[in-house]
């Protein structure tokens, strides 16, 4: 551990990695309005009016999906080198005008492209590289808190937007609803971007956690400060001849094709059995509360237990979720659907995000990760047309979803049976053998 040095006369400022963190919270509360937690509630009106099947609903989320990966490896680069700051403000902008420009839409060619557009920046469902990277680049010993605390940003989120989403389509129609929400957001994120993010703290002059650097004096030199060596980084070649890594893609790879089956379809399958379009908007709230409340607990816990038993347990949620959401006929069977889906999508974004930086280290994380999403969005953009597809033709979600339980519990035990790579990652946590 480094020396804590704190010059005479001189108060302790503090972290600015923790204003880093409130940031993202800001950022991630309006996640849900941009057309990720809330999209299911349109799917329906939306599809009634043009005339649009499931499928369709489906390609358009694997637009967005492929779009982020063909720009990930790009995008990861451009993290690395310049930070999230100006890159956050165009991905708002960019995401903003597609979503505000949904509200006039007439053919469905148009929301695949719109979709599409918004995956361009990686903005895609569930949080983006352009919010997490920034947090691994602040911090290593407290890198699990610190994601801990942004993700309470999403239950906020979610209990103002997907509510207020469900009032502005009832009262002024999906099209203004969208307008509406997207103005708000890129109001807010842009800004707040813009004035406080940077890239990593040794650009301030810091370490990471806010770690004094230890100093060595001399009477012919100056000060020089100590780099952190607490932590052990990967070049992306490194990284991609480790099968841990490639073990890794292919359980994300695999667990975001079975949940985007899911995920996508699960509200309008609830209102297609005749539930409460307004209690199904709060149930998907209730989703994302507890999906907040799922990564932070994560977060504080990961110091303690193995992140890919977390994960392992995480994913397991998902499918127990999945067979919950497939026998969903009434309101407290889809309350608690919702539930277990919240506590094991919350810790399963954690896992599948936190992992990478724990194994490969934060020198080069934008990169590995701009490698990983793609492979991950490709594979996973699978699941929410072909659901769609096999509802239009039998009418029913069943087959396809059953399937997705099945390949869930595979990815969960595929997950726990991971062991760490040969070269260390982190180095300070006292759990061994990650």
């Amino acid at each position: 551990m480094s020396t804590q040095h704190t010059p005479p006369g001189h108060r302790k400022r503090p972290f600015y990695g923790w204003i880093i963190v409130a940031v993202m919270a800001t950022i991630s509360a309006f996640m849900p309005a941009l057309a990720t937690l809330n999209y299911g509630l349109f799917i329906k009106p939306m599809g009634d009016e043009l005339g649009i099947g499931r499928s369709i609903f489906g390609w358009a989320m694997t637009a967005r999906q492929l779009a982020a990966s063909a720009t990930g490896p790009l995008l990861g680069r451009l993290l690395d080198r310049f930070g999230s700051r100006v890159i956050l403000a165009i991905a708002a902008i960019v995401t903003g005008s597609a979503i505000f420009s949904l509200g006039f839409i007439r053919e469905p060619w148009q929301l695949i492209l719109l979709f599409g557009i918004m995956g361009l920046i990686g903005a895609g469902p569930g949080g983006s590289m352009v919010t997490s990277v920034p947090l691994f680049k602040w911090f290593v010993e407290n890198r699990g808190k610190a994601i801990a605390f942004s993700s309470l940003g999403i239950p906020v989120g979610a209990i103002i937007f997907i509510p207020l989403t469900q009032v502005l389509i009832a009262s002024r129609g999906w099209r203004e609803a969208w307008i509406i929400l997207a103005v708000i957001s890129v109001a807010i994120i842009v800004p707040v971007s813009l004035v406080l993010v940077r890239r990593q703290p040794e650009d301030m002059g810091l370490l990471p956690d806010g770690v004094q650097p230890s100093v060595l004096t001399s009477r012919d030199t100056a000060s020089v400060p100590v780099t952190d060596t607490r932590e052990v980084s990967w070049t992306v070649k490194e990284a991609m001849r480790s099968r841990v890594f490639w073990r890794l893609v292919a359980v994300f790879s695999l667990m975001f094709l079975a949940m985007g089956s899911i995920s996508v379809h699960r509200i309008p399958a609830f209102m297609d059995r005749g539930l409460d379009a307004s209690l199904i908007a709060y149930a998907t709230a209730f989703d994302a509360i507890l999906a907040g409340l799922s990564t932070f607990i994560s977060g504080l816990l990961v110091r303690r237990l193995r992140t890919k038993f977390l994960g392992a347990a995480s994913i397991f949620l998902l499918a127990v979720a999945s067979v919950l959401t497939i026998n969903a006929y009434t309101l407290p069977v889809m309350f608690l659907a919702m539930a277990f889906f919240g506590l094991g999508i919350g810790g399963t974004m954690f896992c599948a995000s936190f992992l990478w930086a724990e194994y490969f280290g934060r020198e080069h994380l934008g990169s590995i990760i701009g490698i990983v999403t793609p492979l991950n969005m490709l594979v996973g953009g699978i699941g929410p047309p072909l659901a769609g597809y096999v509802r239009d033709a039998t009418g029913r979600y069943d087959p396809i979803w059953w399937a997705s339980v099945s390949l869930l519990t595979l990815c969960a035990v595929a997950l726990a049976t991971t062991a760490s790579p040969g070269k260390t990652g982190t180095l300070v946590s006292p759990v061994p053998d990650r």
